[in-house]
């Protein structure tokens, strides 16, 4: 199985935040559970509000489920010693819907592009180290269509898989939505052709 069948991924369960010192430089680690490009961009837009004397904000992020789909940034740092360095730590802890980004402050003592690099990785670790963890279930939206009549039939067969949908919409012509689970979908889209009277399609 590759890492874009996996039916559970591992991603932030909040914000976090961390900091690292090194010769008189302060790095300010944040990180936080993104599901899209305009998040991110929400969050680096805060954290350069607040930090707004602040000459660099590195990040990186990651989303999806194909390994795929990143982005990291050094933000006028050497090329590589900054944004490299944030996005292997989320690699390293094999996260993803997540973004990491340091803010730095010069302490008047030159890092070198080694020294740099330890710096942008150790404050996104520690504020990965002040955060947590978790497994979420990777699902996928299911559209039910149905005709009203047919209504006992398709909320029977929800309650039995243990599914409740996330938006409905009856009238004479019915359909709800449901998020079902990675590893149940061909089983639920089974199940519901079998009853003649619904249809299944992925949203």
């Amino acid at each position: 199985m590759n890492a874009g069948d996996k039916d559970t991924y591992l991603t932030l369960e909040g914000p976090c935040e961390g900091l690292f010192k090194a010769k008189g430089s302060k790095h300010f680690g944040y990180g936080f559970p993104v599901n899209s490009e305009a998040e991110v961009k929400g969050h680096l837009e805060a954290i350069r509000k607040s930090h707004h004397a602040a000459r660099h904000v590195a990040y990186a992020w990651m989303i999806g489920f194909t390994g795929d789909h990143f982005r990291s940034s050094d933000d006028g740092e050497p090329s590589n010693s900054a944004g490299p360095p944030i996005l292997g730590v989320i690699r390293s802890h094999e996260l993803t819907n997540v973004m990491f980004a340091v803010v730095r402050y010069f302490g008047g003592v030159k890092l070198g592009v080694g020294g740099l690099i330890e710096a942008y990785r150790e404050g996104a670790a520690d504020a990965l180290a002040h955060g947590h963890i978790v497994e979420r279930i990777r699902t996928q939206r299911v559209r039910v269509a149905f005709a009203y009549e047919h209504m006992g039939v398709v909320m029977g067969l929800l309650k039995r898989a243990g599914l409740s949908p996330t938006s409905t919409d009856f009238n004479l012509s019915c359909s709800l939505d449901v998020d079902v689970r990675l590893n149940d979908l061909d089983g639920f889209k089974h199940t519901v052709a079998q009853t003649r009277v619904a249809e299944a399609s992925d949203v």
